[in-house]
């Protein structure tokens, strides 16, 4: 069956939108870094902020006495002569910008689901049947679970950009060099088991994408408190970012759960994969590249969480291995489907 042709430009259209929109929001996102409440003017403001100045006022007792109390100037000026606070004026503007942001990242979600849902009805199949929209499923997933995210821990709100940029990144790629017409499948991927499959693996890699993030940004919390702690805090360069991150359990305890939560899924979607092969090819394991790596992926995702139940290896060497995991998991998807030659080599760049 031939595709919609209207449809899938629409779907196109949108999800180019999408991507603009995600990039404002991370602008947004950005801004509230940069000086809301958390962010480097509201911090340094703090230094040149009106210092509270005291006046002693004297009232005569009925001993002759005078006796004196130290109270506000600003309580003896009228109301006209009040100084602003530079320090409240960057909170009350960062965070509105963060709640915009917020709300540009909805719209976008929105865009982005629109989008693919169009590319779905153009085709009249899932719409996962290669790279372009495999990464468009992947990057809509990742961007759900950082809002999922805030539902539990509002405090990392202003790290959106951060959630926000490897999103933009895959889906930029995936609208250039992965793109591919709307088409039918290829024969070996007409089955139900895609629609099980793949939207498994697409919806675990989404949310382990946005696991990383947070990974990433707790190893350098962590190390700015450790220096810290030693009296070598930085204070310019990348390194004092650390000091305008949430705490470094808030970010581990997010990472944490991210991964815990996409792991079921990414086992189901192994699991699943090994049916659909004994359906398709009459075995369940054969060693092709694919398997092998997303088994491999398997492990140090199940590596982790153990990791994470052993008092050892809790903190950064776990993190790590979270990072390593993602590593393996970015090989998987870059280098396998596109490089080395298997039986999976249809899910490459080809419908």
């Amino acid at each position: 069956m031939a595709a919609n042709e209207s449809l899938a430009r629409l779907s196109d259209v949108l999800f180019t939108t999408s991507i603009a929109t995600y990039a404002v929001a991370m602008c947004f996102y950005t801004a509230e870094y940069a000086f809301g409440r958390k962010g480097y003017v509201a911090s340094t403001a703090a230094a040149t902020a009106p210092r509270r100045e005291l006046v002693s006022v004297g009232a005569s007792t009925g001993g002759g006495t005078v006796a004196t109390a130290d109270v506000p100037a600003a309580a003896l000026r009228p109301a006209f002569g009040k100084i602003d606070n530079p320090v409240r004026k960057a909170h009350s503007s960062g965070d509105r910008l963060g709640v915009l942001a917020v709300v540009i990242t909805v719209i976008g979600v929105i865009l982005h689901g629109t989008s693919v849902t169009l590319r779905g009805i153009a085709v009249d199949r899932v719409p996962w049947g290669n790279m372009y929209e495999f990464a468009a499923i992947a990057g809509l997933v990742a961007v759900l679970a950082f809002l999922a995210t805030l539902i539990k821990l509002p405090q990392l709100r202003y790290l959106g950009g951060f959630a926000l940029f490897p999103v933009v990144i895959v889906m930029f790629l995936a609208g250039t060099v992965w793109y591919v017409q709307a088409s039918p499948l290829v024969p070996a991927l007409q089955s139900y088991w895609l629609a099980i499959h793949v939207s498994a693996a697409a919806s675990s890699e989404g949310v382990l994408m946005t696991s990383t993030v947070l990974t990433v940004l707790y190893l350098v919390r962590s190390r700015y408190d450790r220096l810290a702690a030693a009296g070598e805090a930085p204070q310019s360069g990348w390194r004092a970012i650390g000091s305008r991150l949430p705490a470094a359990a808030s970010l581990d305890k997010g990472a944490y759960r991210a991964v815990a939560f996409a792991f079921p899924i990414y086992t189901f979607a192994v699991i699943c994969g090994a049916i659909w092969a004994e359906a398709a090819w009459g075995r369940y394991w054969g060693w092709d590249p694919k398997e092998v790596w997303a088994f491999i992926v398997w492990v140090i995702y199940a590596a982790y969480l153990h990791a994470r139940a052993t008092a050892g290896w809790k903190g950064r060497a776990a993190a790590w291995i979270n990072i390593v995991g993602f590593g393996a998991m970015t090989f998987n998807f870059f280098v396998v489907n596109v490089v080395i030659a298997g039986l999976h080599s249809y899910s490459g760049l080809n419908s």
